[in-house]
């Protein structure tokens, strides 16, 4: 019964951040990061570039998630472990790789 708990919880958190990825990708217009916030295409040079960076950010942060969803499985200790890891790190990770992104992307004023 804890397994089928442990793949409620984690199979649509690991989903929700793949997908976000998946959909920043997809997108046509600036990916934002921030919630509230916005970027407006004049600010970005290639948007395509941005967008599928942006994406894959997303998608390598939800890595560690995917991999102790399935590894909750057989080592609950360890997949516990590698997700507060993986979370406490991945966020940090985010907010420097969504500014080097940015900057990377920003269209010369």
């Amino acid at each position: 019964m804890e397994n089928v708990v442990w793949m409620v919880i984690m199979v649509p958190v690991s989903a929700l951040f793949t997908g976000i990825g998946i959909y920043a990708m997809r997108r046509k217009k600036p990916m934002w990061f921030w919630s509230g916030t916005t970027v407006r295409e004049e600010e970005i040079r290639d948007v395509a570039a941005y967008n599928r960076a942006n994406g894959y950010m997303w998608i390598l942060f939800s890595l560690p998630l995917w991999i102790s969803t399935f590894m909750g499985l057989w080592e609950k200790a360890w997949a516990g472990l590698l997700l507060f890891v993986g979370v406490m790190a991945g966020m940090p990770f985010l907010i420097i790789c969504y500014g080097k992104i940015y900057k990377k992307y920003r269209a010369e004023k």
